[in-house]
């Protein structure tokens, strides 16, 4: 079966970037790495990641470019990782980020699964959207806002009054 995916630019721009491909289910990620980095016209030699990601585009479980984890630290590995053991009917969603640096960020998303056509090379670029900007789009982290009006700096203890911080019971 041929799998095919949009995968979008993480852009906070009017602007939509995106690419339409079609790849084998029994491809592994590294090919689904190698499909997506020549279609947004990168050279591929930057380090990245997948993730996989609910239906809210939460980032859950790595599958890594390479092993960088410490020892006992089990992470999947893109050229062991098979398409379909990932993606499915019932996951959909993967983050991509390719270059760390510059924290180029894509959601990929599983459009359709459909029967391979005769005389199609895969992977297949189908569609193309936009231009990719000439710098990676600059990430806003931002805290959700805290409704109490919370300070750090306000905790009713007397700085003056050293009697009731117990540093003899709780010093390590």
């Amino acid at each position: 079966m041929i799998y095919r995916f949009r995968v979008i630019l993480d852009n906070n721009t009017e602007d939509d970037v995106f690419r339409d491909l079609e790849i084998r289910e029994g491809s592994t990620m590294e090919d689904l790495h190698n499909t997506i980095t020549q279609s947004f016209g990168f050279d591929g030699m930057e380090m990245a990641s997948f993730y996989v990601s609910d239906d809210q585009w939460n980032q859950g479980e790595e599958i890594a470019m390479m092993d960088m984890s410490e020892a006992g630290n089990q992470v999947k590995m893109m050229n062991e990782t098979i398409i379909n053991s990932v993606i499915h009917e019932a996951s959909t969603r993967l983050i991509y980020v390719y270059d760390f640096m510059n924290m180029w960020t894509f959601y990929v998303e599983l459009g359709e699964i459909v029967e391979e056509a005769q005389g199609t090379d895969y992977p297949n670029l189908m569609y193309v959207h936009g231009q990719i900007p000439d710098e990676a789009p600059e990430k806003v982290f931002e805290a959700e806002e805290d409704k109490d009006d919370y300070n750090e700096f306000v905790d009713d203890v007397d700085i003056d009054d050293y009697s009731d911080l117990d540093f003899d019971e709780n010093w390590n």
